[in-house]
């Protein structure tokens, strides 16, 4: 099982940003297609964002594209999250997902495809 933590979480103001980060201490990122995921009080995990292992192929939910940006450094094992014009309903517990590639250009969004998760790390935008 491969143990992700996540790091950058905060309480901001509206339009400020924030920069997420997640590593494997024990696992190379690089063999590994990953994603962001957000959980809201008393709302579902939806997803926010995926890429591939190369970093060649990215997708990006709907309410978030233009704003956020993911992104991997596979040589210093991490992948990020910048989160840019931060908006109140962007609040949530942010989590860092990895699964095994499929390629082709495919990266998943459904949160059921992806087998490791990190603790998640609270995002909070005040208005």
């Amino acid at each position: 099982q491969v143990q992700l933590v996540e790091s950058g979480g905060g309480l901001v103001q509206a339009g400020d940003s924030l920069r997420l980060s997640c590593t494997a201490p024990h696992h190379p990122l690089s063999s590994l297609d990953m994603g962001w995921f957000r959980q809201a009080p008393r709302k579902e995990r939806e997803f926010v964002a995926a890429i591939s292992w190369s970093g060649s192929y990215s997708n990006y939910a709907d309410s978030v594209k233009g704003r956020f940006t993911i992104s991997r450094d596979n040589t210093n094992n991490t992948m990020t999250l910048q989160l840019n014009s931060l908006k109140p309903e962007d609040t949530a517990v942010y989590y860092c997902a990895a699964r095994r590639p499929v390629g082709g250009g495919t990266v998943y969004a459904n949160p059921d495809e992806y087998d490791a998760w990190g603790q998640g790390t609270r995002v909070t935008v005040s208005s």
